[in-house]
């Protein structure tokens, strides 16, 4: 498992990206990398927009699958929204839940986690 902070800034979402296939790279085909890299940018990206918080992004390679989540200071729930197709923006999560084998969201003392699992 490794872990990074990052500031709510847009930065954060690449600099998640990019270390998320560093770390992963060796453990998961082209296909799943690609896939944890669109997911990871996704919920950091949902993280720097809603909760406006210090974020904390976790990975945790598993056999069979990864882990991801991004941790914030905000009570602020995530719900999946299901828009027009001349939307654009807010298809984020309607993304994860159909990429990811699962996902959820998880209260914490100080906020709350945002996670989904990949199968590699």
């Amino acid at each position: 498992m490794f872990s990074v902070d990052l500031p709510p800034e847009p930065a954060s979402a690449t600099r998640a990206r990019v270390v998320a296939r560093e770390q992963l790279g060796a453990l998961c085909t082209a296909d799943a990398l690609d896939t944890v890299s669109l997911l990871v940018t996704e919920l950091v990206t949902n993280g720097i927009l809603h909760a406006r918080t210090p974020l904390r992004l976790l990975i945790e390679a598993n056999p069979g699958r990864v882990r991801v989540c991004v941790e914030d200071s905000s009570r602020l729930v995530p719900e999946v929204h299901r828009y027009g197709n001349d939307a654009v923006t807010g298809r984020g999560l309607a993304m994860v839940e159909q990429l990811a084998s699962s996902w959820g969201v998880d209260a914490t003392p100080a906020g709350k986690v945002v996670w989904c699992e990949i199968a590699i």
